[in-house]
């Protein structure tokens, strides 16, 4: 019998699961469900860090003995918090914006450890990461709002996908970008007690 605590990520995020798998980790998926337009902070990494805290507290409050990792982002133009664009229409408008230009992506994560059906402790962070967007042509840019892409992210691109050409560069954690920061996921864990690498299947 495996003494590998249970792993649940709190997200439906493709993105995400592909992330934590590349770092050895093999996590259940439990979609959270909240409603997240019932969530508001004044600033962009405080509201992350918020939605991330209430999608781990909806599903630590189903399971018994987990530990339970939930995440959010949103990008910061220009004061502004994007999160997935409604229609292509608006996609075209942020990104018409963005061109070489800069914004700030923020990932709120929470990790809880629940044991006996309780959660025992928490921990809620944030990893901001700087994003220097490059200028596509008129026509890159709506082959990559036909693809369908920028719909299914906040902010409107992806750093693991088909936008990634149209990313200059960034300052920070590149796996924030994509959707979960792995380095603040291991501080984390570490924060409540548990190793990363003892969470590897073995």
């Amino acid at each position: 019998m495996s003494d590998v605590r249970r792993l649940v990520l709190a997200s439906q995020s493709p993105a995400r699961l592909q992330l934590m798998r590349q770092a050895g980790l093999d996590p259940e998926v439990v979609v959270s469900g909240v409603d997240e337009s019932t969530v508001q902070a004044p600033r962009v990494a405080e509201l992350v860090a918020l939605l991330a805290a209430a999608k781990a507290t909806a599903v630590a409050g189903r399971e018994t003995d987990a530990l339970v990792v939930a995440a959010d982002s949103l990008l910061e133009f220009r004061g502004q918090e994007m999160g997935k664009p409604a229609d292509v229409a608006e996609a075209r408008l942020r990104w018409e914006r963005m061109r070489g230009r800069s914004g700030v992506l923020h990932t709120g994560q929470a990790v809880f450890d629940v044991r006996d059906g309780a959660v025992t402790q928490r921990d809620v962070g944030v990893a901001s990461t700087v994003v220097h967007f490059d200028s596509p042509t008129t026509a890159e840019l709506e082959a990559y709002l036909a693809s369908g892409e920028p719909l299914a992210v906040a902010g409107a691109f992806t750093l693991d996908g088909l936008g990634a050409p149209f990313v200059r560069r960034i300052e920070g954690d590149p796996s924030a970008v994509i959707g979960l920061s792995l380095p603040l996921l291991r501080t984390q864990l570490a924060r409540l007690g548990t190793s990363l690498v003892d969470l590897w299947p073995h």
